[in-house]
């Protein structure tokens, strides 16, 4: 898959790759079902969002689809950050996964920003 000339669909994909393997990981290892099953959605969700924004229908939708990600992402933070403090999540492993969070949060803030002022300048 060829994302590199989108850097926040790149992101979120690569993001969504780490969530999968977290999941596997807290599955088979940990046997952590509940958690597991609540980060894989959180944070899988982020980049289908990224990818439906592509084709919204309006600037509006594309604020909105994006605006879902942005909570999605934060929702996702969450749940590592309780991974983490639950015991599920080494210290590392949970600093290492949180700074691939903040790249697509960064990322859709600007973008939701940049796609309003654009919108009010028209």
């Amino acid at each position: 898959m060829n994302n590199s000339s989108n850097p926040l669909k790149e992101k979120s994909y690569q993001f969504a790759i780490r969530i999968v393997n977290l999941y596997k990981y807290l599955i088979e290892e940990k046997k952590e079902y509940v958690l597991a099953k609540q980060v894989l959605r959180s944070g899988t969700a982020i980049g289908a969002l990224v990818r439906e924004s592509q084709y919204a229908e309006s600037k509006a939708d594309f604020v909105h689809k994006l605006s879902i990600a942005l909570k999605e992402t934060n929702e996702t933070d969450y749940w590592l950050c309780l991974l983490k403090d639950a015991e599920f999540l080494s210290e590392n492993a949970f600093l290492s996964i949180q700074q691939d969070c903040e790249e697509p949060l960064k990322l859709l803030t600007a973008s939701i920003k940049t796609a309003k002022t654009n919108s009010k300048t028209k």
